[in-house]
């Protein structure tokens, strides 16, 4: 029985020398189908492409990205080309992993999925962190991905791991390929259809900026007034409001696209709750970033704003709702209930050792704070937030009373103000109190601050 372009118990083979069984149609897309298959090692997943784009450009692309191998467990990364070998159906595939079931898909978060219940705040900004990572390893590799749009990224609502599928229309910086994007997600100069303007890591930037918006402001970069005006969207109004009368929503000089009061109450409320940080990158990367393409915000910037803004999210005390604050900031009213927020002390860390540029970073030590590996390391490659370091806990007979517990194998050195100096063994509690000086090892030290 057809269950797609393949039958249930179809035999193919890899080029790798695996015989793949198929089991069935997950689902279908612009370029082909995706199947579950059965191996001799279990089960995998099959994309298998519609004849009329099973060229050679296609099979080039797939071979230079299978060759490369890149075992990176935050992408669906292309493994080896699939046929029939019996030549009964044309064309070919390839095979990959199956995408485990904790992944949801993002437009799960703007439908109010049941699957996506557990997502808080902190975990909307960690898959952001973790989404610019992944692209940012992509590009380190010389890899464009040319197609970011909110369909190929999955996330899991409880952690914020973030895994890239689709990813066998990414090329080498430079190359050709026939994908350009999705309009919604395209850089202006590839909308207009600039002489000379191809798909790469710079147009990845825009795709990527427009992604964080969506994710962090539930709405598009480019949807206020002038979007609400148009009555069918089609591809010339996309043309328009995308390419060639691309305007911010919240552009300080050209306030033509405002969201409109009443109508969007959403992307008001969220934008008035961000902090002024990523405000910053949002309006640079969308106005500048508009007109050159090398103003726009680098991955890293990326980075390490949300790295700062996720160590800088207060709980309300009177609500218990999870709040975006200002690194180094005057508290804000809560974005919920509107009481003024008490903020905790915060831990001021700086990293690394002799000549090497020392960097300084704040973690709020809210009663959940954890310190992480990243925390030490002044130019981490990728936030794990499984490498806990250090977190806060209470006293168990005093309330209210906090301490930083030693999560490491190594014992800290902790001076206070008095300049008593102790030993913090690993599993031992230093009570948390302002002054108190902290050495990690390494180079790392901190400060304990109101």
């Amino acid at each position: 029985m057809s269950n797609g372009m393949l039958a249930r118990g179809k035999k193919l083979v890899a080029e790798s020398g695996e015989r793949v069984t198929v089991a069935e149609l997950f689902g279908s897309g612009g370029q082909g189908e995706v199947y579950r298959v059965t191996t001799a090692t279990g089960d995998r997943a099959v994309k298998w492409y519609y004849p009329q784009l099973a060229d050679a450009r296609q099979r080039h692309i797939l071979e230079g990205l299978i060759e490369k191998g890149w075992d990176d467990d935050r992408f669906l990364w292309p493994q080896s080309i699939v046929m029939d070998p019996d030549g009964r159906e044309p064309g070919f595939g390839y095979l990959m992993d199956v995408r485990p079931a904790r992944f949801q898909d993002l437009p799960a978060l703007f439908r109010r999925d049941p699957s996506v219940k557990d997502a808080t705040m902190r975990t909307l900004v960690t898959v952001a962190l973790h989404t610019v990572e992944a692209y940012r390893a992509l590009h380190s590799k010389g890899i464009a991905y040319r197609d970011i749009n909110w369909g190929n990224i999955f996330f899991d609502p409880r952690t914020g791991d973030v895994l890239v599928c689709d990813n066998d229309n990414a090329v080498v910086e430079g190359a050709l390929a026939g994908v350009a994007g999705t309009m919604d997600f395209m850089a202006p100069e590839l909308v207009r259809g600039d002489k000379g303007a191809q798909p790469g890591t710079q147009t990845d930037l825009h795709s990527l900026a427009v992604l964080l918006f969506l994710l962090l402001m539930n709405d598009h970069p480019f949807n206020g007034a002038l979007a609400m005006r148009i009555h069918c969207m089609g591809e010339s109004a996309k043309r328009k409001l995308y390419g060639t009368d691309a305007v911010f929503v919240y552009d300080p000089k050209d306030t033509r696209n405002r969201p409109v009061v009443g109508e969007q109450p959403t992307v008001i409320a969220t934008w008035a709750a961000l902090p002024q940080i990523l405000r910053d990158l949002f309006v640079q990367t969308f106005t500048a970033g508009l007109r050159s393409p090398a103003r726009r915000v680098r991955e890293s910037q990326w980075r390490d704003a949300l790295s700062q803004v996720l160590d800088a999210i207060t709980q309300c005390r009177v609500c218990g709702k999870q709040n975006l604050t200002q690194p180094d900031g005057a508290p804000p009213d809560c974005w919920k209930c509107g009481k003024p927020l008490q903020l905790p002390p915060r831990l001021e860390l700086v990293t690394a050792t002799g000549t090497t540029l020392r960097t300084r970073r704040g973690i709020r030590l809210d009663p959940s704070a954890r310190l992480y590996a990243h925390h030490l390391d002044g130019d981490p490659e990728r936030h794990d937030f499984r490498a806990v370091v250090g977190e806060v806990t209470e006293h168990p007979q005093q309330r209210g009373r906090f301490g930083l517990t030693n999560r490491t194998r190594a014992t800290w050195t902790a001076r206070k103000q008095d300049g008593t100096v102790l030993d913090v063994e690993p599993g031992r509690t230093i009570g948390l109190q302002p002054g108190l000086l902290l050495e990690f090892g390494g180079g790392a030290e901190a400060e304990v601050k109101d």
